[in-house]
């Protein structure tokens, strides 16, 4: 790959340009079909769609990345048995790299469902393609010559804010410093943008000043933006590990399934710096990790996943001409679906501290990434919080920090976290336990961010300032279901989604699968769900039982169809021209 790239993946080179055999190719060729290209002439060009995967039969093509910039690396060359692809192509996604004919050329050409449908006939072959995928994207993130430039102070909010999610979607990109580099201060000016803004050149060439998610994600054809008049079997609102498992496991079966989420995959687990409590990983797995994994997973079974894509609404009347429920997007579209699954999780809670919403990227975060730990490298966080988020970021950030104040209300962790992180949390010499502890306030300016961080005793009232340029949130978080709202799901107290034994009701003729909510035909999975165990284990696990469940309420349906349809004997007697005998 690239010379910055991680020896680690150097070292896996051999899996990321596998050279197939004759054979391997020969078990390919009707999957797809054979294309020619004269020299110089591209197969793909990075920020547009791709026509899928080429395997090269005769001559050389030279693959190369380039920025919005127009910035352009050289990657490697591929002759007779190599393949281009990696993650984007099972999706039909924008390329993000250039391919050119070094010389005349033949290849196979299959196109992103032609190459869905290989890796599942093909298991071992299949195998080898996905992890060259896989491998394939990882350095192409890890080099930083791909995707979109991100141009301003790399400590500006809004440069951390874009940042973020492209980080958190897997999005290859990079960050110029305008502080370092003249032609990026330059372009700025030009561009009519301040100091503190950031500026986004995308692989097209297109320029955004301070863009949302979903200008940014539209810009780099992230987003979907196609109408959808279809009706899925399954529609998902949310792509945590919940929603992940619930799309493989169905998709895996053959239900069609479309996956939607607002902000990325992963939910706020993905967030987490190490899940080592998770069954196979006894090194543990970063959320990040975990969640891509399961996210190229049910790509490779044929899930559209649909990111950003924020629903708004659910239409529950039936009352198309499908009989189906309808997902309502923020955009305006509305996705049909015989049945769907609320996996849409919980948001951030935010504690009654004044000025909050002046410091949120600002000093303020509700997650800790790599991102935000390099900010904080040598210098004293503070981290608010007991439970297992909490003592994951806690770890993860003493790595970086200098001093890491655990702020707790309670008299300790026990009730809250796991041991394993609690042990940890007592030998990290650079983590200092507060209990009985409250934020009480925080200080700054707008522009320069957050600057000092008082907390304060319960017991005695005492208050204490340190000062402090980040403090990390982990109090909890409230239900996301704002969406279903109108359609009369029932939740309990706190807004989390009954299901079960909990909504059935004597005498309507709807007993709900345990997992059903008082909704037929609307299911509910994860930390959404009222009495869930709010464990990555757990998470997966319903999504694992929705899918059994939903089989059940997809067969009633289609049962109840077909008892509304006239017999064959009963249609011929409403045909006038029927004869007397044909009648009954």
């Amino acid at each position: 790959m690239a010379d910055d790239a991680p020896s680690e993946l150097l070292s896996r080179r051999h899996q990321m340009f596998p050279v197939l055999s004759d054979d391997d190719v020969a078990r390919m060729r009707r999957f797809g079909e054979v294309r020619t290209f004269r020299r110089g002439e591209a197969l793909f060009i990075a920020g547009r769609p791709s026509l899928g995967m080429f395997v090269v039969l005769e001559g050389r093509i030279a693959i190369s990345q380039r920025d919005g910039l127009g910035a352009s690396v050289p990657i490697v060359q591929q002759g007779p048995g190599q393949f281009t692809a990696e993650v984007a192509t099972l999706a039909g996604r924008p390329s993000l790299v250039d391919a050119h004919a070094v010389e005349d050329v033949k290849v196979l050409l299959l196109t992103p469902g032609q190459l869905r449908a290989l890796i599942i006939a093909e298991a071992d072959l299949g195998e080898r393609l996905v992890r060259a995928l896989i491998l394939r994207r990882v350095a192409l993130i890890e080099s930083s010559h791909s995707g979109p430039v991100l141009i301003g102070r790399p400590d500006s909010p809004d440069i951390l804010r874009l940042q973020n999610f492209l980080s958190r979607n897997a999005q290859p990109h990079h960050v110029v410093d305008t502080g370092q580099d003249a032609a990026a201060a330059a372009l700025m000016e030009q561009s009519g943008a301040a100091a503190g803004d950031a500026l986004v050149v995308c692989p097209d060439g297109a320029v955004l000043v301070n863009p949302t998610a979903d200008e940014l994600a539209r810009c780099i054809g992230m987003l979907d933006v196609a109408v959808h008049d279809e009706v899925f079997d399954v529609a998902i609102v949310g792509a945590g590990p919940a929603g992940l498992a619930t799309a493989v496991y169905a998709a895996s079966e053959g239900l069609s399934v479309v996956v939607l989420d607002c902000r990325s995959f992963g939910g706020q687990a993905g967030a987490s710096a190490r899940i080592e409590n998770y069954l196979g990983f006894p090194t543990g797995i970063s959320g990040q990790s975990l969640a891509g994994r399961a996210y190229v997973q049910a790509q490779k079974f044929g899930a559209q996943l649909m990111i950003p894509a924020q629903a708004v609404g659910l239409d529950c009347s039936r009352a198309n001409a499908d009989a189906a429920l309808a997902v309502l997007l923020k955009d305006g579209r509305r996705f049909k679906a015989r049945t769907v699954v609320a996996a849409s999780g919980a948001r951030y809670r935010r504690p009654e501290v004044a000025r909050l919403a002046e410091f949120e990227g600002r000093g303020v975060w509700y997650w800790a990434s790599a991102i935000e730990a390099r900010m904080c490298s040598g210098a004293d966080v503070a981290l608010v919080g007991g439970g297992n988020s909490a003592g994951q970021a806690a770890v993860f950030l003493s790595a970086h920090a200098r001093k890491v104040y655990v702020l707790v209300r309670g008299a300790g962790l026990a009730a809250s976290m796991s041991r394993y992180l609690i042990d940890r949390i007592a030998a990290a010499p650079n983590i200092e336990l507060l209990p009985h502890t409250e934020l009480a306030a925080l200080h700054g300016d707008a522009t320069a961010g957050l600057a000092g961080v008082s907390w304060r005793d319960r017991r005695d009232g005492i208050e204490t300032t340190e000062s402090l340029r980040n403090v990390f949130l982990f109090v909890g978080a409230d239900p996301e279901t704002g969406w279903l709202e109108g359609c009369g799901v029932e939740a309990d107290a706190s807004g989390f989604l009954r299901t079960g034994a909990e909504v059935a009701r004597v005498g309507d003729g709807h007993v709900p699968a345990p997992l059903e909510t008082s909704i037929p035909g609307v299911f509910a999975v994860g930390d959404v769900r009222s009495g869930s165990v709010k464990r990555v284990g757990g998470a997966i696990g319903e999504g694992a039982a929705a899918v059994a469940q939903i089989h059940g309420a997809l067969a009633a349906a289609a049962a109840a169809r077909e008892a509304e349809l006239p017999s064959p004997g009963c249609a011929r007697a409403l045909d006038p021209g029927a004869s007397r005998a044909g009648r009954h």
